[in-house]
Formats: C-alpha cells, structure tokens, sequence
C-alpha cells in the first residue's frame, strides 16, 4: 500500500504576534488539509476517516464483488430451479449454475483482496493517530503532563487508536453492504413491489429500533474509558516508583489498589459488554423477525399464484443475505459510539498548543557571555564551575528550570474523565467547567512564557533567542531526566555523532564504566525501558554521562550525585571539574565533595541570592551556608556502586586507542574490527568492547 505508514507531518511553531484558529495555532488562510479538525469530536472523526479514504474505496469496491454472490445468488438460483428443474432443462439448470459458481469465484477471489484493505486501513488510523500523540507530545514537550493526566495521553494513543482503527473497518465494508443492499431491494421490486417495500424499510426501522439501547451502551463505554485510563495511570506511578515503594514496604498497598482499580475496570467493562450485547440481540431477533415475515408473505403469494417457486426461494435467499447488511448497520453504529466516546479524549488532547511562539527577527545567544538570572540575582560567569547551594532543594530546581526556560506549572493537570454517577446536564457542564479550566491554564502560561523572560547570555534575554537554540545552547540535566529501552549506544548518543574515544571519555567522566561492562554486547549491549536493569546509581551516572556527551556550551546538572556513594561522587567531581574546565558549567548540589571543585559557590536564602565566593570562604564568613553544607556532611553516605575500572587516558594525548578520525559508534566497520578484537588498548589499561 502506497500511503503507509501514514505521514504525519510535525506541529508548526507559532510565529510572535500570530492568531490562531483553534488547529495547532496556524494563521489564518493556511491549508489545514494536514491537520486534525478537533473543533469537535465528530469533525475530528470525519477527518480521520477522510484520511483513510484509499482504504474505505478499495474495501468499497472489492466488497461489492465480495458481497455480491450473496446479493445476487439467490435470484441465479430461483432462475435455475424455475427454467430448469421445473420446466425440466438441463441445458438451463447447467447454466445458471456455472453463473453462479462464477460469481462465487469472484467474490471468494476478491475476499482476500478486501480484507487486505481493511487490514490496512485499521493500521493505518492506528499508526496516524499514534504518530499524532507523538508529534503533539514532541510539541508540547515538558508542558503537555502538566495539563493532562499521563495515563489519558497513554490511552489515546494505545486503545482509542485501536477503536479508530475499527471504525475505519467497518465505514468501507458498511459503504459495500449498503450498495448490495440496494442491489437487492432493486431484485426485489422487480419482482415483487410489495416485498420489495418491506426490504427497502426493513433497516432503517430496525436501526430505529435499536437506538433507545445506544444511549445507556454510549454511559457504559465511557465509564469503561475512564476506569482504564484510571487504571494506566495507576500502572505508571507504580512502574516510575517501584524503587521507592520497595523501599518504604509500599508493594503489597498499592498493588491491592491496582487489583480494585482493575476490578471496577473488569466490572465496567462487563456493563458495557451487557448493553452492547443487548443492541446485537435487537438486532438479530429483529433480523430474524424480518425474515420469518418476508418468507410468510412470499409463501402466501406463491398459494396466490402471484409468484412462482424459484422466486420464493430467491426471495427466502434475499431475505437470509438481508441479516449480513442490518448487521453491519449495527455494527457501524457501535463503533461510531465508541470512537466518538474517544476522540473526545483525543481532541482535547491535540488541541492543546505550546505557550511558547518564535520571536519574529530572533537573537542570537552570544558565546563565552555570563548567564544571568534577574529573580535570584544569580551569575554563571563564562568559563567556570559555578556550584549552587540552597537550603531548599525546591529553590535550586526552579533557578534551573529557569535558567532552561522551563515552565513549570503549579496547577494539577485537568483530566477529561468524568466521575461516575455524572451525567445529561452535569455531565455537559462539568466537561465545560474542565476545559474553561484548561483554557484558562493555557492561557496563563503562555501569558508567563511569551513575555520577557528574566534570564540573560550576555545580556540577551532568553525570549529573544529561538527555543531550538537556547536547548542546544543551555542544557538541564536533573533528576527527572529519563533512560529510554535500547542499546547503551543509543543511550548515550542518540544522533550517533560520537567516536569510540569520545563516548568512553564521557563514561569515564561520569564513572559510569561499571554500566559497560555490565551489559554482555558492550555499547549494543540492550537497556530496558527507563533503565529498569540499572541500579539507582547507575541510571544517575548513564544520565550524566549523556549530558556531558552532547557537551553543551552551559550545562546545569541538578543533583548529578545524589544516587552515588563518597567515592564515587568524588572521582565524578573531580573529573567533572577537569573535563569542563574552560566552559561555563552550573551543579545544583550542597555536596562538600563536589564543593571542593568549584570554582565559585552561589548561596541562595529564599531564592535569592545570599552570598557568593569559595566554599572556603563561605565556611569561614556565612554561618547559613555553614549549616547547609554540615549538615548535609551528617547525612548517611548512599552506597550503589562497586568501584569502577581504571581510568582511560585522556583522547586528546593520542594514547586512547582511537585518534581523531576514529569511526563513530555506530559504524559498521568499526563493529567488524571490535568482534574481532576483543581488547583495545585504552591509555595503559585494557578495556573491553564487545560488540562495540
């Protein structure tokens, strides 16, 4: 198929002084062709299902042909048995019966060919929706947690992907059904005008019939919705605190939760299931109805004289075929319930825009510039480990979410579950209040984020530089900071931009050898999701080492050795110090081990700053900062990892193995030649590199 994987091209970024018309803040009269409709929940389906259009045609046409022995069948079979059994013709008999095996061939043929395009349709609305959460996370970046609950953002893209992928399904094979339906109402009427009424009005009267029971069936889904979104939710908490938990006895507590919350998802689900079950059983007894009473009439006509015996049994065979389409009808009003249930979710979910917009005529960041912040009075001058140290830890991670021109909002995320019990106009006004409240959250950061943002490069304010380039520029690294599943590799470097020598000084400087050789392949060695493999420390120093990898032109590392044990954290510092000498580096720490290398210490007293020198000096001359740091020396050390191996020689000296042109990581050729040498020689040590 020529259109998957679906593209989805990527968010635009609003230009300063651009309005928006509720789609991804493009301006006005840009083609939105592209880009989802999610001024409501049906726009955004039909949208969807635009998409999907080469998948519903091809289904369409191949299913007509599908359909069509059952459409047409029962009339080459009435033919048959009335111009050949009963007026005794072979020669006719033979005849419609090859008619009819062909039209069997082709259909059966064809069967392949259609459910090929349902196949592919299904995926391809699952993937296009995936790929949408994935673009809109990508956008939205650190902001999009803070306005809606995780778990709701893991279901839309995991099971209300699924549900839109059925809808796509059933549209194209209900579009073919609905065609052979119409073939057959023709058959009918030319035969009968009477029976062929009845046939024409048969659906839409037992659909009719059916809606009361879609109302309750829509109430149950929903609840179903949000009690496993509830549920992912609760999966995720425990997954990112399983440490923690473990730690404090909480296991068997918060697994008894996950068990009730799974069971009022389970009894959900079974009230769902219920009422969906009751709109299938109107629909096949109704079906069923339909076809004694076309029968009955079509037996009372041949006892009339007004139809023969092979038209009965056409008419038997039509009203059998009959079920197939009514039965789609219903279907394709089941999923359109459920997919509008989540799109709900899934609209206010993509149509959440970034606060941040692109100033019209940027500015660059200059180099080697002192880093500034006006609402602690802070300084990071170029070119030297600044150290800072609070007594709060709270205000030593806003200063650098500050100093990344990360926003950080105080407001819990609004979900768009709603309780159970709530509904009719409730429902509708609690919806309402929930997206005036994310509205007015939206608009109080981007009220935050787009006016000047009080963080300077050499007097250039953050807001005036593009947001591409403060990220490249500025780099935050702190303990929220995530190992994703892959290889060591790419943990390390993402963009396969480093050599050999390189990511091994980076290890080297985080201490974080022990991870190396832990892994059994080396650098292709595999991570699990989040680093579960890794100890605490472990995962701290991988973290770290990626930082000081992309080798930023400022680096501000939140805590980089909380994790770590005494001797541990003071090889970390001391080559830490050594390996960013010379760029302008902030640690938000009270280790004295890593205090000892600074080249300045900042010390903030309720966020602001208090005072500033060495840590010797603010021993000696502030007793604030003498409590903070002595008091941080009477903590118990944390003891995490074994000693690591011994260090590698610096690349820059031509004794680490591989000199400047060395092959990049990722290069095959380099692969080759590490399996068949299983040691290179690293400075004066031997160090391993399976699969390197």
């Amino acid at each position: 198929m020529h259109d998957f994987p679906p593209e989805v091209p990527a968010y635009p970024t609003r230009q300063a002084g651009a309005t928006t018309t509720g789609q991804f803040g493009a301006a006005p009269g840009r083609a939105h062709r592209d880009y989802p409709d999610t001024r409501s929940p049906a726009r955004f389906l039909i949208w969807l299902l635009r998409k999907q259009a080469y998948a519903m045609v091809g289904m369409f046409l191949t299913g007509t042909l599908v359909f069509l022995p059952g459409a047409v069948g029962p009339y080459f079979v009435g033919r048959a048995v009335d111009e050949g059994i009963v007026a005794g013709s072979w020669d006719a008999l033979l005849t419609w019966s090859l008619i009819l095996l062909g039209v069997i061939a082709v259909g059966a043929a064809l069967g392949v060919l259609m459910h090929t395009y349902a196949v592919h349709g299904w995926v391809s609305a699952l993937y296009r929706t995936t790929k949408l959460v994935t673009r809109k996370t990508t956008q939205m970046g650190h902001v999009l947690p803070q306005r809606l609950p995780t778990g709701e953002i893991l279901s839309v893209s995991s099971s209300d992907s699924d549900k839109y992928g059925a809808l796509s399904e059933v549209v194209g094979r209900a579009a073919a059904a609905f065609f052979a339906y119409l073939v057959v109402v023709g058959l009918v009427l030319s035969t009968s005008v009477p029976l062929g009424l009845i046939t024409l009005v048969a659906a839409p009267v037992l659909v009719f019939v059916a809606t009361p029971l879609l109302r309750p069936l829509h109430r149950r889904q929903a609840t179903e919705r949000s009690r496993a979104s509830e549920l992912t939710s609760l999966a995720t908490d425990i997954v990112a605190g399983l440490r923690i938990l473990r730690g404090i006895g909480g296991e068997r507590t918060f697994g008894a939760n996950y068990a009730k919350q799974s069971q009022l998802v389970r009894h959900a689900g079974v009230a769902a299931g219920i009422w969906q079950a009751a709109v299938e059983a109107v629909g096949t007894l109704f079906s069923g109805l339909f076809l004694v009473t076309l029968t009955w009439l079509g037996v009372r006509m041949v006892a009339d004289g007004e139809l023969s015996v092979g038209q009965l049994i056409s008419f038997f065979g039509y009203a059998v075929f009959m079920v197939v389409p009514i039965y789609t009808f219903f279907e394709l009003v089941q999923k359109w319930v459920q997919s509008l249930v989540s799109a709900r979710k899934t609209v206010a979910l993509l149509e959440q825009e970034p606060p941040w917009e692109e100033p019209h005529t940027p500015t660059g960041l200059p180099a080697e510039a002192p880093l500034h912040d006006e609402a602690s009075g802070f300084t990071a001058r170029p070119g030297e480990l600044t150290v800072v140290v609070s007594a709060l830890p709270d205000d030593t991670a806003a200063l650098a979410d500050r100093l990344g021109r990360y926003l950080v909002s105080e407001a819990e995320p609004v979900s768009t579950e709603l309780e159970e019990g709530v509904k009719g106009k409730r429902a509708r006004q609690t919806r309402a209040e929930r997206e005036a409240a994310r509205r007015a959250q939206a608009e109080k950061d981007q009220e935050k984020a787009r006016r000047r943002w009080g963080v300077t490069v050499g007097g250039v304010d953050l807001s005036q530089a593009t947001l591409a380039e403060v990220r490249q520029r500025i780099l935050v690294s702190d303990t929220a900071s995530m190992v994703f599943g892959g290889t060591l590799q790419q943990a390390l470097d993402p963009h396969g931009r480093l050599t050999r020598a390189e990511a091994e000084q980076a290890m080297y400087v985080a201490s974080a050898e022990d991870v190396f050789e832990a892994l059994p392949n080396g650098w292709q060695g595999h991570l699990d999701e989040r680093g579960r493999g890794l100890s605490g420390g472990q995962r701290q120093r991988l973290v770290l080492a990626r930082a000081i990898a992309a080798d930023p032109d400022i680096a501000v590392l939140v805590e980089p050795t909380s994790a770590v044990d005494a001797h541990t954290e003071a090889r970390i510092a001391e080559r830490l110090s050594a390996h960013r000498r010379g760029r302008t580096t902030v640690i938000m720490t009270v280790s004295p081990l890593v205090l000892h290398h600074a080249d300045r210490v900042a010390f903030l007293d309720g966020g602001r700053l208090a005072a500033e020198g060495t840590h010797t000096e603010l021993l000696e001359s502030h007793a604030g900062y003498r409590r903070v740091v002595v008091r941080s020396m009477d903590d118990d050390p944390v003891e995490d990892t074994p000693p690591p191996l011994p260090p590698p020689a610096d690349p820059s000296s031509g004794d680490a193995g591989t000199e400047t042109g060395d092959p990049p990581l990722g290069d095959p050729h380099a692969n080759r030649t590490e399996r068949t040498t299983p040691t290179a020689v690293v400075g004066q040590e031997e160090v391993r590199h399976d699969g390197a």
